[in-house]
């Protein structure tokens, strides 16, 4: 079996690879004694991207939240990959990665040639647009980086124009200022930070910048299940009321907003119920 045909057979929109050495100059001495500790003399990383994009079933969970955990469901898929390298390469290393991981995955990307690179930091795949998950192996197999590296995108300003809280700018992305960041983040708010959530149509996660982007038009449905299929897009306040951290992970095992636990999603969804006068009336089911 070829690379092209293992990749392409675990559901990847797109893959390519990097050399470790050119990633060096954005990691710390941390992330990279965590890469050596993972993979010793790490010489290469493959990187791949899965669609993920569900329908836009309206709801006030991010797109990429309402199927399955990808960080459960994409190693899954990339652990048949791993095992397909290791016969085509014996006696090689092969770590899969997803999200955790001490490389700076959207960069391997780039460097890779894998899709555009988008203003908004993220990745881009026509026709399957920024609505992807990343996914890398590192390996002691060296692999060499992409004759060219992903160019920008048509650059049309949309996105840093469409995010209300100014985290997207010319130089980059201010996750502090993040409202994806931000309705994620435990601990006392300011009251710029608890108006800005107040006023946010999501209470998990943000699509702002993806929604406007001319590359995320007509979208066709991820290929895999795992995000198209029992979603729930929506959370209302009994849903996690008077729940506690085990049981609210019980109740939502295998979602990707289980992580925080119940409390950043009960003051979400308490501030939404504020600027709303509490009067919002009784919605579908949330799952869909």
């Amino acid at each position: 079996m070829t690379l092209d045909e293992l990749w392409t057979g675990s559901g990847a929109a797109a893959w390519g690879t990097c050399a470790y050495r050119d990633l060096l100059p954005a990691m710390d001495e941390a992330a990279r004694a965590k890469a050596a500790g993972l993979c010793p003399d790490p010489a290469g990383v493959f990187v791949a991207a899965y669609p993920y994009f569900p329908g836009d079933t309206p709801g006030n969970l991010s797109l990429y939240a309402r199927g399955q955990d990808y960080h459960v469901a994409i190693p899954r898929r990339m652990e048949q990959v791993c095992e397909g390298l290791r016969t085509l390469y014996p006696g090689r290393n092969f770590v899969r990665m997803v999200d955790d991981s001490p490389l700076p995955e959207r960069m391997c990307a780039g460097l890779a040639g894998v899709g555009l690179r988008g203003r908004n930091g993220m990745t881009i795949v026509p026709p399957w647009g920024t609505y992807l998950f990343l996914g890398t192996v590192l390996t002691d197999l060296p692999l060499e980086s992409a004759p060219e590296i992903s160019s920008l995108c048509m650059d049309c300003g949309a996105c840093l124009e469409a995010c209300p809280s100014g985290a997207l700018t010319l130089e980059g992305v201010d996750r502090g200022k993040c409202l994806s960041d931000l309705t994620q983040r435990k601990g006392e708010l300011t009251d710029r930070e608890r108006e800005a959530l107040s006023r946010h149509g999501l209470v998990w996660g943000c699509d702002l910048c993806q929604r406007v982007c001319p590359y995320n038009q007509d979208v066709p449905l991820s290929p895999l299940p795992e995000f198209r299929e029992d979603q729930i897009t929506d959370l209302e306040p009994e849903d996690v009321a008077c729940l506690t951290n085990r049981q609210f992970r019980e109740k939502y095992a295998g979602r990707a907003f289980t992580w925080r636990g119940p409390g950043v999603l009960r003051r979400n969804l308490e501030l939404h119920r504020e600027s709303s006068g509490g009067a919002e009336g009784k919605k579908e089911p949330s799952h869909t």
